[in-house]
């Protein structure tokens, strides 16, 4: 069963019961992204593509008392549970991502969350494999910087026809230390529903019945954050970001890789891999 308590424990939380302010949030936060992987590892969605109509207890026990972590589905809809019941005033959003796009054809796919704290909006999420922000972002036009990485929110035009009272599509872009500027996910701040997701859960689950991958590792997406930085696997592509600086390198070696998967499942690598 879902408990509040039990949830802040899991985590890391050690101070006296979390007040809903911003630095809590921030603190919550990041130790939630510590603690808990991104965790899609050659399983596909494991669970048969239940995006709208999740079994929160299950989900609870298995991704966050046993760690085995989820997708935004599974981490992002139970924090936005934990902070719900935090007195937080939070609400889903939706994001398209380039690979959503090319695999699902859809808009709304990636889910994660906005949070209103003395009438600033912030975007909060702890379901996205990375590489992206360890902190909250403040909904403003100011380039934010986290960890050697920067962060903005660049506004366009809403499309000809349709409800703009959201105020257009948002790309929210990031940049390393040497890095170009490239976009991590486009939204709008439009409050969702859980049953938004219908539509991709339906694709995907034909997606899921037919891809047939010949090799086994192109199906891994994992990633784990540390306190400076992330490390993201994607079939055999291995990223570390540390402090802005990012090293990437292509996994050849099958008992290489196994142990990569393992390491970022369970927040145990090799310190030779985040160097």
């Amino acid at each position: 069963m879902f408990d509040v308590d039990a949830y802040l424990r899991r985590i890391g939380w050690t101070g006296p019961a979390p007040r809903p302010d911003l630095d809590t949030l921030r603190t919550l936060h990041k130790q939630h992204l510590m603690t808990l992987p991104y965790n899609i590892a050659g399983q596909g969605f494991a669970d048969g593509v239940h995006l709208v109509d999740v079994d929160e207890d299950e989900v609870f026990r298995t991704g966050i008392m046993e760690g085995l972590g989820g997708t935004c589905f599974q981490l992002n809809r139970l924090f936005h549970r934990l902070l719900s019941e935090l007195g937080y005033e939070v609400s889903p959003l939706a994001a398209s991502t380039a690979e959503g796009r090319e695999n699902f054809g859809t808009e709304i796919e990636h889910m994660f969350i906005r949070a209103v704290l003395d009438g600033e909006e912030w975007l909060v999420d702890v379901g996205y494999p990375g590489p992206s922000y360890l902190e909250p972002l403040r909904v403003s036009d100011e380039v934010q910087t986290q960890y050697g990485c920067q962060y903005r929110l660049v506004r366009g035009r809403g499309t000809d026809g349709e409800d703009d009272r959201d105020g257009g599509e948002i790309a929210l872009q990031r940049r390393g230390r040497v890095t170009r500027w490239g976009t991590v996910y486009t939204f709008r701040l439009r409050a969702r529903q859980w049953h938004d997701w219908k539509d991709l859960e339906d694709r995907a689950r034909a997606h899921h019945a037919t891809a047939r991958a010949a090799d086994d590792s192109q199906g891994v997406l994992c990633g784990r954050t540390f306190h400076n930085g992330q490390a993201v696997l994607k079939g055999r592509r291995f990223l570390v970001v540390r402090d802005g600086r990012e090293r990437v390198r292509t996994v050849v070696d099958d008992e290489e890789h196994r142990r990569l998967v393992a390491a970022v499942l369970t927040g145990d690598p090799d310190p030779a891999d985040l160097a």
